[in-house]
């Protein structure tokens, strides 16, 4: 049986106190976990590559000059994947970009984020119907953090997109990031187009009537042209 707390007149011996901090140490310690601190550092210095494809992009660069200031957030446009943690894809993005877009991805350093702006990015927008080389996602490439609908978005809604990955950063841990890591990455449908001839072969500037024109066409080049006859009631105003 443990040990009793209260003597034989009922008097509690050992009474529990919440513990107290003087106040020269409450105002001047910081009591928090690394993994906070962690998060803290890298939701407050995001720095984004400066990467765009399309119209989504001036809306990016709007958000980066004087009237939105987004190095309000800490970030700070870098022109080296190697130096960026923040992907935003600002614009369509076609099969022919889509392996450059990969390769840039490859290229920054762990950990890394990528936000799709615009419908293009999510979904392939308005191409995603008659356009035989816009990808139908960017997610079929790469990872995604946080998705922006719009076309194109406001500034003011891709600062309402970096706050939203900014408190999903804060509430991460670094060690769980690679389990939730997404599958099925580098998908793409395969299509089954026909080959089409060229139509531009050629033929037609080697031709013998390119080089040598019929004889009724040359003898009608030839041909005097008539002097062209004013009117006369042009000519007796004037």
């Amino acid at each position: 049986m443990p040990p009793s707390t209260s003597d034989s007149n009922g008097q509690i011996l050992y009474p529990a106190s919440q513990s107290e901090l003087p106040q020269e140490l409450a105002e001047n310690v910081i009591l928090s976990s690394v993994s906070d601190l962690y998060d803290w550092a890298r939701l407050s210095s995001l720095w984004p590559l400066l990467y765009g494809t399309a119209c989504c992009f001036i809306e990016v660069a709007a958000m980066i000059g004087s009237r939105f200031d987004f190095d309000r957030f800490g970030l700070v446009p870098r022109s080296s994947p190697r130096q960026a943690d923040l992907l935003i894809t600002a614009g369509t993005v076609t099969m022919k970009m889509a392996p450059a877009l990969v390769r840039l991805y490859e290229q920054m350093p762990e950990p890394k984020y990528v936000i799709a702006m615009g419908a293009c990015t999510i979904t392939g927008g308005m191409f995603s119907t008659d356009s035989y080389s816009a990808v139908r996602g960017v997610d079929k490439l790469i990872p995604v953090d946080v998705y922006l609908p719009g076309c194109p978005p406001r500034p003011e809604a891709v600062m309402d997109a970096i706050v939203k990955l900014r408190k999903k950063i804060s509430n991460e841990d670094i060690r769980e990031r690679g389990q939730i890591a997404q599958k099925h990455r580098y998908y793409s449908t395969a299509h089954q187009m026909k080959v089409v001839p060229p139509i531009l072969t050629g033929e037609y500037l080697e031709s013998a009537t390119r080089k040598a024109p019929p004889a009724e066409l040359a003898a009608a080049t030839t041909m005097p042209v008539p002097a062209l006859k004013v009117p006369e009631t042009e000519s007796t105003e004037a």
